[in-house]
């Protein structure tokens, strides 16, 4: 059985979907006021990885990730550049789709642009006032979390250990106290054009109701998970649930994930250390989009990455040691059986399996794939796999690579011109006519190719595009 472990209980607990097979999924996705850094794409890899083990597991996945074009810090930049906040922000939305396609993170089903559900949130508001539990004062509409008898529980924060009579108007406020906090911020001329209307006053949504009226209006008052980074556990995350429930009077997630800080060569990522890298930087650097992508999905979740360019490297060879196994897999064709190879295999599966619904244990996972790969490698030098046993390694590749998305697992088709030259390099080395050997494996790397010669026959494949 899948077990998660849940910030809520603080504990791996079963999952069971609220429906059936079906999960209502629903993820924290960028605030588009500038390109997305490496801390970003930890998360949503994370989330990507849950995603994929869950279709995997044959559950079906109704996957929402907002997009926050309104906050502070939308406002602030697109003034700055002296644009539009629609131009602005939908410039960031694209470069953010692009680097996800890059990074092979599944599409979410529905990207939900927080202006364009205004009116779902001034609803919420207008419910939250009328109950009682949210305030119009002269600068804003705030929610008082002491009417909230759950508040906290999310964080462990103790509110009665709290000031009780400060209000926080801005997104970004200390995260170690917990205040009453903004649902709508009423009109000021620093947010010149940038307001809408509603019954309480002329303004704009604080950032917390936007993910509370995008979810719901997505999919609906009750969530099977919510995912997002540690730093949204308090306050973002706090104040969703106090919100939320406030107007529902339902539990509003059932299982909360949330996957721990990065470090950037052993420290917190920041501009002023030199350490600050988006994908865009690091793709700049002649890193490849899989090595990225490896090195951020094979560490547990829950555990801090230290992420490293010496890192990279390891990922690529990683990445590398992966391809190579599967590529030498097409060049077997003889019919030697040995059971041990197959007994592996089996072995292998199971404990990938009870691994990843160990809470999404894919370092473990991996390790254990990698140790097959080591014992196979030497069957393979000895001969001692069959193409039938050969075709079932590598329909459990596939199955691995649904969750790592790293690989090529279909066979290589070469252009017929390339064949050619393989064949003719083949007759060369037969006859030992080194001289034409090498020529023609220049003549291959010339055009792009990667030639090895292996005891099994001659592998060729596309060189690595940085």
């Amino acid at each position: 059985m899948l077990k998660l472990y849940n910030t809520l209980t603080r504990k791996k607990d079963a999952f069971k979907p609220l429906k059936d097979k079906i999960v209502k999924m629903y993820s924290c996705g960028p605030t588009v006021y500038n390109y997305a850094h490496i801390g970003n794409f930890r998360a949503y890899i994370c989330s990507d990885i849950l995603k994929r083990w869950l279709i995997y597991r044959k559950y079906k996945v109704k996957h929402i990730m907002n997009i926050t074009d309104v906050d502070d810090k939308t406002i602030r930049d697109s003034k700055k550049e002296g644009m539009p906040l629609k131009g602005f922000t939908r410039k960031y939305e694209k470069a953010f789709m692009e680097d996800i396609e890059i990074l092979n993170i599944l599409k979410a089903d529905v990207y939900p642009r927080a202006t364009e559900h205004i009116n779902q949130m001034i609803e919420l508001i207008q419910k939250l006032l009328k109950n009682g539990i949210a305030y119009a004062t002269n600068d804003g509409v705030y929610f008082d979390i002491r009417k909230f008898k759950y508040y906290g529980r999310l964080s462990n924060i103790k509110i009665d250990e709290q000031k009780s009579d400060v209000r926080i108007n801005n997104d970004e406020y200390e995260k170690d106290n917990a205040q009453d906090f903004a649902l709508w911020k009423f009109w000021d001329k620093e947010d010149g054009e940038i307001y809408w209307n509603a019954p309480f006053g002329k303004g704009r949504p604080g950032w917390h109701i936007e993910c509370s009226a995008m979810s719901m209006e997505c999919l609906g008052q009750q969530l099977d998970i919510h995912t997002g980074g540690v730093d949204l556990i308090f306050p973002h995350h706090e104040n969703e649930i106090a919100q939320s429930e406030s107007v529902t009077g339902k539990k509003f997630v059932k299982y909360w994930l949330h996957n721990e800080y990065i470090l950037v060569e052993g420290k917190k990522m920041s501009k002023s250390l030199g350490n600050f890298y988006t994908l865009r930087d690091l793709m700049n650097k002649g890193y490849s989009a899989k090595a990225i992508r490896y090195l951020l999905v094979s560490s547990h979740y829950r555990q801090q990455l230290n992420f490293t360019l010496n890192g990279i490297d390891s990922a690529q060879n990683s990445v590398d040691r992966l391809q190579e196994f599967i590529d030498m897999l097409y060049l077997i064709h003889n019919d030697k059986k040995d059971k041990s190879a197959l007994e592996l295999l089996s072995r292998t599966k199971d404990n990938f399996e009870k691994a990843m619904d160990d809470d999404l244990n894919i370092s473990e996972a991996l390790g254990n794939v990698f140790v097959m790969v080591k014992e196979l490698n030497m069957d393979i030098s000895n001969n001692n796999i069959s193409e039938t046993d050969a075709k079932l390694i590598i329909k459990f590749m596939e199955k691995v690579n649904i969750i790592i998305d790293v690989l090529d697992i279909s066979k290589i088709e070469l252009p017929k011109e390339v064949i050619r030259i393989v064949k003719e390099r083949d007759k060369a080395r037969i006859e030992k006519d080194w001289t034409t050997s090498d020529s023609l494996r220049n003549k291959l790397n010339n055009r792009g190719y990667i030639v090895k010669d292996t005891q099994l026959g001659t592998l060729v494949k596309l060189a690595k595009k940085k």
